[in-house]
């Protein structure tokens, strides 16, 4: 589609999306302190974690922009998600742990609205047209929201997160036997979970879920220790560790039943 956006297309009723997987720092990379800093809060290997959705048929849709130029998973007219919480904005002006990104003068209002033609409006046009695809050919469609984030940022949250944070906007976003089969296989895996916990979806997972309409959405926030060597204060040169696929192996096998759980709901 795009050398930034990539819309894979499946079949099957189920759409995985991957907002925070990328570290392309556009044409804005000369703003920021580092480009280090800039991509440091990444999704890190998410895309890699969740490669075998495209064998269950699954539609992807992925940007390569780093949420440091702009995050396509917030509120587009800048209002928080989490009112009185920590938390990043549309266009973040720091990092998760509150280090200034850029080196002089934060993007104004025009700079913001020239991110969101350019990135923030297409990656939503895409993923809007592939739901209303599948939507025409069945009758319930699924859409994942695929994040992760380390386990521990005292800005953010307090302690250490479960492996598995599942968002469905406090029920609102799906039906409940869906979220109820989710954090099923989520409990069985042993590894800890909870649902609408510090993370209940962010934009994609509240303005696409309409179960009365057959849209069910679903976000998931792994803690990233279930598949990487996780830094309490990452540094450069060191973070990110490499993917380790053998570490991950069990979070896979669970994260493979979730999805096959999700594609099961929609088709029945």
């Amino acid at each position: 589609m795009s050398d930034w956006l990539h819309v894979d297309r499946g079949e099957t009723p189920l759409i995985v999306a991957f907002p925070h997987t990328g570290t392309d720092l556009a044409d804005v990379s000369d703003s920021f302190v580092s480009s280090w800093r800039a991509q440091r809060d990444a999704d890190w290997w998410i895309d890699r974690l969740y490669a075998f959705a495209r064998d269950l048929g699954a539609t992807t849709v992925r940007t390569t922009i780093s949420r440091s130029v702009i995050d396509v998973n917030r509120d587009p007219s800048g209002a928080s998600l989490y009112p009185g919480m920590a938390t990043t904005e549309l266009c973040p002006t720091t990092t998760f742990d509150g280090t200034p990104l850029y080196r002089g003068a934060v993007p104004d209002a025009a700079e913001i609205a020239r991110r969101r033609t350019l990135w923030f409006d297409p990656y939503h046009a895409a993923l809007a047209a592939e739901i209303a695809r599948l939507r025409d050919a069945h009758s319930a469609v699924v859409l994942y929201d695929a994040h992760s984030i380390r386990s521990r940022i005292p800005r953010l949250f307090e302690g250490e997160l479960p492996q598995f944070n599942i968002g469905t906007h406090d029920g609102a976003s799906c039906a409940p036997a869906l979220a109820e089969a989710v954090a099923g296989l989520c409990a069985a895996s042993g590894l800890g979970h909870v649902l609408n916990g510090r993370f209940r979806g962010g934009w994609t997972t509240r303005h696409y879920g309409r179960p009365d309409t057959g849209v069910h959405a679903i976000q998931m926030e792994l803690a990233m220790r279930g598949y990487l060597d996780e830094s309490d204060e990452p540094a450069p040169g060191m973070w990110p560790p490499p993917y380790d696929a053998a570490r991950a192996a069990p979070l896979t096998t669970t994260l493979s039943d979730i999805l096959k759980a999700c594609l099961a709901f929609a088709q029945a």
